[in-house]
């Protein structure tokens, strides 16, 4: 019998060790047995490359910690998220994840138990508060602000001046101000002035943002398009534009760089992450320059717009405190990682107190000498905080159906009234 208890007690130590290796926690997840803290984010060139850097700055203190980084498309990562969450459970579900600014109200009013809350690790002060209102919710900090989609006018200097402008003439400038030199430009040039996606109406986003307004009211739920002054001001100068003819029609990523790198364009109104695309034709260095954005004409516009950025989430999962440590130790603080992230990768943070290092100060001999760094970071305080909300694409997907309506001959009014039934009718 002693020889029985014995067999048994050495069975049970051998299936608690098996065991150990994997412990579940109430959302289902994993916990790995090296301790690991893993990432899902896109494009290895940039957000990958980023957080490599982190994961070298932060073993200096830290050699026993561990990154294992998995690059997923962001559709996937999308995707993998709704799917997951949507069922309850967090199994499978990374520590850290990056998400879009324009969808992360999606995720965090959706599912708000299964995102940690870091406002106990980071300084929100910090960081631009355009950032801060798209990654927090309900008085809570979800996310930590990563990139910045700050926009500027890229403008090839050699095209303007042979129609007789300079860069002074593009400073301070509103949008009708900057279509009137545009059909201008590409009357005397023959050059088209830039490139349009008619399913793509990011332009618009940038257009609407400098008068800090959006797609929704400020709770980010109530549709705002129908006694939208921004939006009607902004569909009034796309039609102008579109129907001067001055657009080169482009339908992917593909077409719209090399349309860039081709000279084929004259400008092109983005955020700043195009920046290497650019640089990508060294043939070009020299010819181009960055003006800021134009702004409408509603009092209270600014020359500062946003389109794109990401910021870094964590998962409601086991690791979630070390995930946090590590992010507010290299995002959150580092200065000197930022100015590698700048020199490095192109990658220009929304950490303000990193803006005063000697990398966001440096000259860029591709853009004649201009401190392009230390401009966009100028303009990315002045953009206008807005709540973005949980809808922008599907609201976007109205509109440009009902841009094309609009193109075509339909009264404005009528055009927005009809998209602002549409949204209400989608959003409930």
């Amino acid at each position: 019998m002693k020889k029985i208890w014995i067999f048994l007690f050495a069975s049970l130590l051998l299936i608690a060790g098996c065991s150990s290796g994997e412990k579940s926690n109430q959302g289902g997840s994993t916990e790995k047995k090296d301790g690991s803290i893993t990432v899902w984010a896109w494009d290895p060139k940039f957000n990958i490359a980023a957080m490599k850097i982190a994961e070298k700055y932060y073993k200096e203190s830290n050699s026993d910690f561990k990154l294992n980084i998995i690059e997923n498309s962001q559709d996937d990562i999308v995707q993998k998220l709704n799917t997951g969450l949507s069922s309850g459970t967090t199994k499978g579900m990374p520590n850290i994840v990056l998400i879009e600014d324009y969808r992360a109200q999606s995720f965090l009013q959706a599912y708000p138990d299964a995102f940690f809350d870091i406002s106990d690790y980071i300084n929100t002060d910090d960081f631009a508060q355009y950032k801060i209102s798209s990654s927090s919710y309900d008085g809570k900090q979800y996310g930590l602000p990563f990139d910045t989609g700050v926009t500027g006018l890229y403008l090839r200097k050699d095209y303007i001046e042979e129609a007789g402008y300079s860069l002074e003439d593009f400073q301070n400038i509103t949008w009708e101000q900057f279509a009137d030199m545009a059909i201008d430009i590409y009357k005397k040039t023959g050059k088209y002035i830039s490139t349009n996606d008619p399913s793509d109406l990011g332009i618009l986003r940038v257009m609407i943002q400098t008068a800090g307004s959006w797609y929704l009211e400020e709770n980010g739920k109530t549709p705002n398009i129908a006694d939208n002054k921004a939006l009607k001001e902004a569909f009034q100068i796309y039609k102008k534009m579109v129907n001067a003819g001055i657009f080169k029609e482009t339908t992917d990523w593909s077409q719209y760089v090399g349309a860039l790198n081709s000279g084929e364009i004259v400008e092109t109104a983005t955020g700043n992450w195009i920046t290497p695309s650019i640089k990508a034709e060294p043939s070009q260095s020299g010819k181009w320059a960055i003006a800021p954005i134009p702004r409408l004409s509603i009092d209270g516009s600014v020359n500062a717009s946003n389109l794109g950025g990401s910021s870094w989430y964590i998962l409601n999962v086991d690791g979630k405190e070390e995930a946090a440590k590590f992010l507010a130790e290299t995002f959150g603080k580092n200065i000197d990682m930022y100015q590698e992230l700048v020199t490095e990768v192109g990658a220009i943070g929304t950490y303000i107190p990193a803006t005063k290092g000697e990398a966001y100060q440096t000259a860029d001999e591709f853009f004649g000498g201009q401190k392009t760094i230390s401009d966009f970071t100028t303009w990315m305080e002045e953009v206008k905080p807005v709540n973005y909300g949980m809808h922008t694409y599907a609201i976007e997907d109205i509109l440009a159906n009902e841009m094309q309506k609009y193109l075509k001959g339909a009264d404005l009014q009528e055009v927005l009234d009809d998209a602002q039934k549409q949204a209400e009718a989608q959003i409930k």
